[in-house]
């Protein structure tokens, strides 16, 4: 699941919902399994399903409509509340976006996106509203999120923004690193540190 992240130009699915918690990503009945993969299927079930019945697709939720589809999904502010479950951004991440562009994102639910590889982008509700008009009514709308430069644009111009992110977790996306191999990438500056200071102990 772990891919580096730097330049994504894609098409995107609008959710245009407001306050969409994680047992609305995920239903907590499917959170047997422990390892990351398998959980994309199961994605807003309740919503993409009537009955729980595979064989009886909601056609009126998005992620059923042929229209969209891309590695950028959009969703209302207050996207990812509710409880703590990482399986959450597991669940956004093994579907296949790469990128969730919201208003407001629940602070838990930002750090296991980041942990896992998924960009949370936070933008303007203007910027939002603009983009969900724009897909809406264009799906093959392009949206280009550059990392290295912490923009979102449209290639027609309607939207050039930036957004913030941690500049420790912007490494580790553009690099494809965890926690741990940020650190191994950071020996050769370690031993360095731990040379100098034992010279200065041992002065």
């Amino acid at each position: 699941m772990r891919t580096k992240i730097q330049v994504i130009s894609s098409t995107a699915v609008p959710l245009p919902i407001e306050h969409i918690d994680t047992d609305q990503i995920i239903p907590a009945r499917f959170l047997k399994a422990t390892s990351r993969e398998g959980f994309g299927k199961n994605l807003f079930r309740d919503w993409r399903y009537s009955n729980d019945d595979e064989a009886q697709p909601n056609k009126d939720f998005v992620l059923n409509d042929a229209k969209f589809s891309g590695r950028i999904l959009l969703a209302g502010k207050n996207f990812g509340c509710g409880s703590s479950r990482e399986h959450a951004a597991w669940a956004i991440k093994d579907y296949g976006f790469d990128v969730v562009v919201s208003s407001f994102f629940a602070d838990i639910f930002r750090n296991n996106a980041l942990n896992n590889f998924l960009l949370p982008v936070q933008v303007t509700e203007e910027t939002l509203a603009t983009l969900m008009q724009l897909v809406l009514h264009h799906p093959s709308t392009e949206i280009t999120v550059d990392l290295p430069a912490q923009s979102i644009k449209t290639a027609d111009g309607k939207v050039n923004s930036g957004f913030d992110i941690s500049p420790y977790k912007k490494i580790c996306l553009l690099n494809g690193y965890d926690d741990i191999d940020y650190l191994l990438s950071m020996r050769d500056v370690i031993s360095s540190f731990e040379q100098a200071s034992h010279k200065t102990f041992a002065a």
